[in-house]
């Protein structure tokens, strides 16, 4: 058996032909194929606004700037949670407050938030960055409350959920829409669920900020009425996407229903075979009234039922070809970061990992990750169980 990654990018001749296509184009920078991609991507998620950019980490990093975050700005975020959240933060000198998660889901809650507040003694929220970690939204519409009480900026980190929607007083919206938020970032990473290789996007509905993120993406540049003439009022960064990325990104777009419904069919499918082995492994329920992109299918081992710890399980499934895969390192246990520990964020870290979940899994793959799984237990777990 080769060797099976738990995310691979879904390329077909769909994508080589426009990219070839866009090569030929008299801009292959900024240009009409970056026009279209965000054009389609305003359309799909339902926001007012929207540019892309070169990652998700610079999405964050626009969002920060166009919410008015400064140095001494108060923001709180989840301890579970890829760097580049932190990092940024950091960076613009935000004083950053980790709030622990819910031990399963691994996404921070409004009652974390609250928790964390009274703990500093906090009197004031500039932004809270909610993250919807493998791609489900949980309590969207109790942070929109948690916002309105504080007076805050609501930012989420939609980069696992592209593809993912909520129910509101029997209405349907996308992540992205920005309708119970004030600023979406999406990454478009190669194992994300559409891909422009490296690529991002930051949706919003609030004019002032759109205009913001839009000439800080670029130099800061803002350009006057004769093109070549241009003023900048504030320093910015190169953020830019190429027309030949957005051409993948077009594409990739136009396939989003049939990556979702294949994703979609995976989950379901270990859902069904994981359940002789609840036992050993704790599987994530979620609610109807909201649409997961299936970006990652995380489970938890019942460390307690085994004879050794998560890591010669991972490595167990190494030597049978499988990587899994750990979402994500709780922040403070980083060198760059010296913080409390938070009890629901080791019990998540020292329990979860993510199965291989993206369209290229055959069947034959998938029930050969079960077999594994079956024999991982056979040999790990205490026999008294």
């Amino acid at each position: 058996m080769k060797t099976i990654n738990y995310g691979r990018q879904f390329i077909d001749d769909r994508d080589f032909n426009l990219i070839k296509k866009s090569l030929g184009e008299e801009k292959i920078t900024t240009g009409k194929f970056v026009n279209l991609f965000e054009k389609n991507l305003r359309k799909y998620l339902g926001c007012k606004f929207i540019k892309v950019c070169n990652s998700g980490t610079a999405a964050i990093h626009l969002a920060y700037e166009a919410a008015g975050l400064k140095k001494g700005s108060n923001i709180i975020m989840p301890s579970i949670n890829f760097i580049s959240a932190y990092r940024n933060a950091k960076l613009m000198g935000l004083n950053v407050y980790i709030a622990d998660v819910d031990k399963y889901s691994g996404q921070m809650s409004p009652k974390n938030v609250l928790e964390l507040i009274k703990f500093h003694k906090l009197k004031k929220i500039d932004a809270i960055l909610n993250m919807y970690l493998g791609g489900y939204p949980e309590n969207i519409i109790d942070f929109y409350k948690l916002k309105t009480k504080y007076n805050c900026i609501l930012i989420e980190d939609a980069c696992h959920a592209f593809g993912a929607s909520y129910k509101y007083k029997n209405k349907n919206y996308k992540i992205g829409s920005c309708k119970h938020s004030d600023i979406s970032t999406f990454s478009f990473h190669p194992l994300k669920t559409i891909t422009t290789g490296e690529g991002g996007a930051i949706c919003t509905n609030n004019k002032k900020m759109f205009t913001k993120m839009k000439n800080l993406l670029s130099h800061g540049i803002v350009r006057h009425k004769n093109y070549w003439d241009y003023d900048i009022p504030k320093l910015g960064m190169n953020y830019r996407l190429s027309d030949i990325n957005s051409a993948l990104g077009i594409t990739q777009l136009k396939k989003i229903n049939q990556i979702l419904k294949k994703r979609n069919e995976i989950y379901n499918f270990y859902s069904k075979h994981l359940k002789s082995f609840t036992k050993f492994i704790h599987i994530n329920r979620y609610s109807k009234n909201l649409k997961h992109s299936f970006h990652l299918y995380v489970v938890h081992f019942k460390i307690e039922n085994f004879k050794c710890d998560k890591d010669r399980l991972l490595n167990f499934f190494k030597k049978n070809n499988i990587n899994l895969q750990q979402h994500y390192i709780p922040i403070y246990k980083f060198k760059i970061l010296k913080s409390r520990s938070l009890p629901n964020s080791e019990k998540y870290y020292r329990t979860s990992v993510s199965l291989p979940i993206h369209v290229n899994l055959t069947n034959k793959e998938l029930f050969y990750i079960i077999s594994v799984l079956k024999k991982c237990i056979n040999r790990f777990s205490k026999k008294n169980v």
